[in-house]
């Protein structure tokens, strides 16, 4: 399958039983067996379209900030979007491709004095993955921003989806149900004054490097916010922080995030976050659910 891979897809950058730990954003993950770059729609189209041929399995990784790669991998191809970053203006509206990082979009918007944007400037994820799980920070979300988004359905066709179509709730889209990826999307912003957007962008900048253990490893926020309470705060309540599983554990600067301390695995995330949603249930009654995404095989 190797060389079939090498010859109908010659001219992408494609490798083969890949280490995704040297890729995501907690250091930890098997093997892809097929790890590919795509660097524009054109051969994003080519892979998905070889894959559905060959009956062989496809997922997008984005950048791989919200999420847990199993340690046995992933079969099959996994693509990231590390080249397909572009971000362009138009009068008030940003349209940027889903391997952009949603902060150098932030950036833009701070550049051509458009408001609306700096509730996303410490978000570590790409613009895909914020569509795709409807991320937001500090009062502000993708939904509030969003005009539409052109995303590559499972059968490897391109769709142009409104922001309405897309149905956003706290942390989800349909995306997530239909399977299809996020490739570009265009945000509608307002003009602002540039020094008072670069201002407010530097004051949540601090504020999220004040809270968030940001020198270590970590997939981000753990757990969705449970209805009336914080994550954070019931997890400290437990007793929790500092709590390590292998070479993982519950930060001591925000107990809502998990940090690889040492060499850690994505069992010892896994194990981590099942103990810690037993004994906050027990401790509080509230049963926090996962917001990060656990993938690939055990």
């Amino acid at each position: 399958m190797n060389e079939k891979i090498n010859q109908i897809l010659e001219g992408i950058d494609i490798r083969f039983q890949e280490p995704l730990k040297h890729y995501t954003f907690t250091k930890v993950g098997g093997n892809a067996e097929f790890l590919a770059f795509p660097r524009n729609q054109y051969e994003l189209k080519r892979i998905v379209q070889f894959a559905n041929q060959e009956q062989i399995p496809w997922m997008v990784l984005g950048n791989a900030s919200n999420i847990i790669v199993r340690d046995g991998g992933i079969p099959g191809f996994v693509i990231m979007f590390d080249r397909l970053r572009d971000i362009s203006v138009d009068g008030y509206v940003i349209e940027a491709e889903a391997g952009a990082k949603l902060i150098d979009t932030t950036h833009v918007a701070l550049h051509h004095s458009l408001k609306g944007f700096e509730f996303a400037s410490g978000i570590p994820g790409s613009v895909g993955g914020a569509v795709f799980m409807n991320a937001g920070a500090y009062g502000g979300e993708i939904a509030h921003v969003l005009v539409s988004c052109k995303v590559l359905t499972k059968e490897g066709e391109i769709e142009t989806l409104s922001a309405k179509e897309l149905a956003f709730g706290y942390r989800h889209s349909k995306i997530q149900e239909t399977g299809a990826v996020v490739i570009s999307a265009k945000f509608a912003l307002s003009p602002g004054n540039h020094e008072q957007i670069k201002q407010e962008m530097e004051r949540l900048t601090h504020l999220r490097q004040l809270k968030q253990p940001l020198e270590y490893p970590s997939c981000g926020s753990v757990f969705k916010r449970p209805v009336g309470h914080f994550a954070g705060q019931l997890i400290s309540e437990a007793g929790l922080k500092g709590y390590r599983i292998g070479g993982v554990e519950v930060s001591e600067k925000h107990a809502g995030f998990m940090v690889n301390v040492d060499n850690g695995t994505a069992k010892d995330y896994e194990d981590l976050i099942a103990h810690v949603i037993e004994a906050v249930e027990a401790h509080s009654g509230v049963r926090l659910e996962p917001e990060v995404r656990i993938i690939g095989q055990a």
